[in-house]
């Protein structure tokens, strides 16, 4: 579901996730008049650090102007939360970037994928592709959490804005 929501972030707003690089594959743009570099981990979820401390090193970015996007398996589908700080609540990927960045300062935008009811392994729930009917609510859920990456960004940003003052 986060790579889904960074595919939709990338779209419109038209940043081509053309860069292979930092085991990343990112691009450059602007959201809401903001330069960004949005990107996606191309290292398995669990390692999601290395790539997220090698992207922000050579861009030079401190951890705290990241946002991070990532499935839920302790929301329902479609929920969506943003978290500022804090620990990984079990996820293997924020776990891992929490580890490789040191720190916990990031932002998070959690989306919810719900747990398996029929007894599934987590990992092949969370890979397999949603049901018919539950993609007009993934859809809804896409834009939402869009729209969430845009409300975060402009908090960051004030933030970063009023500290340089």
């Amino acid at each position: 579901m986060g790579f889904l929501a960074i595919d939709t972030l990338a779209e419109k707003y038209r940043i081509k996730l053309d860069q292979h690089q930092h085991r990343s594959l990112s691009g450059r743009g602007e959201v809401e008049g903001y330069p960004v570099v949005v990107s996606k981990a191309m290292t398995y979820m669990n390692e999601s650090g290395v790539a997220a401390k090698a992207l922000l090193q050579a861009l030079g970015i401190p951890p705290e102007r990241m946002i991070v996007v990532h499935d839920e398996i302790d929301l329902p589908l479609g929920k969506i939360k943003r978290k500022f700080k804090g620990g990984n609540a079990g996820h293997g990927g924020v776990g891992s970037i929490i580890k490789k960045l040191g720190t916990e300062d990031f932002a998070r935008l959690r989306i919810g994928v719900g747990r398996p009811q029929d007894g599934r392994d987590v990992v092949d729930y969370v890979l397999s592709p949603f049901t018919n009917e539950e993609i007009p609510q993934v859809n809804d859920t896409l834009e939402e959490a869009v729209n969430r990456v845009e409300e975060i960004l402009k908090e960051i940003n004030k933030t970063h804005n009023e500290t340089e003052e």
